[in-house]
């Protein structure tokens, strides 16, 4: 078979629904005899079945076989900044609001990225409320530091994390006014080595005032997730926050709609306990993707109170397959950005003689 033949290009086209994307958006495919190769953007290994099985229907006779490689590159961020050392991908998870399970979400995410076979990292910049040490069952922990200046993140199934949490007494309130807080993510983010990792996820503090807008500025981001809930008043202030990571010119990669729908354990009515229609009009005004509309559970709340969140305790219940598919949509909306090209340009010094 030609690698430029029609079944190449119709299996390009092919609409995945987990992705949000059409195959040929985020991987290149070549046919060799009646294999498809397939390079994926993003890691996926958890989808590769269903991938390939949607490939080998489309095809038919044509198509025997599917193989699948991974390469993440570094995408580009914030033109006056330089990518972490190491670090492909920043995507930061913020919210306008406090109280739109966005650390939930976040930890979920990476947790889901990581599953798909992705090296992922997870910084809970939530200086004044960080909450990863107990989602991730790390309550007491302390980082080590090997040479007095740098410090080795902590795992927990799977992920490198870093938290001030890990540095305080957990009762210890954090009165700090905004360049100290300012100061101490950075140092978390510069000083942790955080190793080889394709995505570092960043669980922002809430809201959209002077803190968040210079963190904006000052992390090298190479695209945002932004979480809100379906209510007007959720939806409100989840709007500035997207509109707050345009001005610093981060790419919004898409929303999250948290508590969407609840599910009744006994008899399976589905109501929307805090509304409807506030992501979809969200998205819709500011052209952006509806990354993945998430349940109202109580396992949720259970699993991750108990420091398992539900991709790790639950794999393959509906809650985390919920995660699993914004994981994916959000990777893939990312692979679609462009790419960073510094590291291609040598380094101009200017030297006096």
């Amino acid at each position: 078979m030609s690698s430029d033949s029609p079944v190449k290009e119709a299996l390009s086209g092919l609409f995945l629904d987990d992705f949000g994307r059409t195959l040929g958006e985020m991987a290149a495919v070549t046919i060799e005899g009646r294999v498809a190769r397939v390079e994926l953007g993003l890691p996926a290994s958890g989808a590769h079945a269903a991938i390939a099985a949607r490939l080998c229907e489309a095809a038919g006779a044509e198509l025997e076989d599917v193989t699948f490689t991974t390469r993440v590159v570094a995408h580009g961020v914030q033109r006056n900044l330089s990518p972490l050392p190491g670090v492909s991908n920043v995507i930061a998870v913020a919210s306008g609001k406090g109280g739109v399970g966005k650390s939930t979400v976040a930890v979920n995410l990476a947790l889901a990225i990581a599953a798909d076979g992705g090296r992922v990292g997870l910084l809970d910049a939530d200086i004044y409320g960080p909450s990863q040490p107990h989602m991730l069952g790390l309550v007491g922990e302390r980082p080590v530091s090997e040479d007095g200046k740098s410090m080795l993140p902590l795992e927990a199934h799977g992920l490198a994390v870093m938290s001030i949490g890990f540095l305080i007494d957990p009762d210890q309130p954090m009165v700090w006014r905004g360049p100290m807080v300012t100061s101490a993510l950075n140092q978390m983010l510069g000083q942790t080595r955080w190793g080889d990792l394709d995505y570092l996820i960043v669980d922002m503090p809430p809201g959209t005032g002077d803190i968040q807008l210079t963190l904006s500025q000052q992390v090298p981001v190479s695209g945002a997730v932004v979480v809100t809930t379906p209510q007007d008043i959720a939806a409100i202030d989840a709007r500035k926050g997207l509109a707050m990571f345009r001005k610093v010119s981060i790419p919004v990669l898409g929303v999250i709609e948290n508590m969407s729908i609840h599910r009744c354990e006994k008899c399976g009515h589905e109501s929307a306990v805090f509304g409807s229609g506030g992501a979809e009009q969200m998205v819709a005004d500011f052209d952006v993707d509806l990354l993945g509309q998430l349940p109202l559970d109580a396992g949720i709340r259970e699993t991750t109170d108990a420091g398992r969140p539900t991709v790790v305790a639950d794999p393959g219940g509906p809650a985390a397959a919920a995660f699993f598919r914004a994981a994916r949509r959000t990777t893939a909306a990312l692979a679609g950005q462009g790419r960073d090209y510094s590291a291609a340009f040598p380094k101009i010094v200017v030297e006096e003689s």
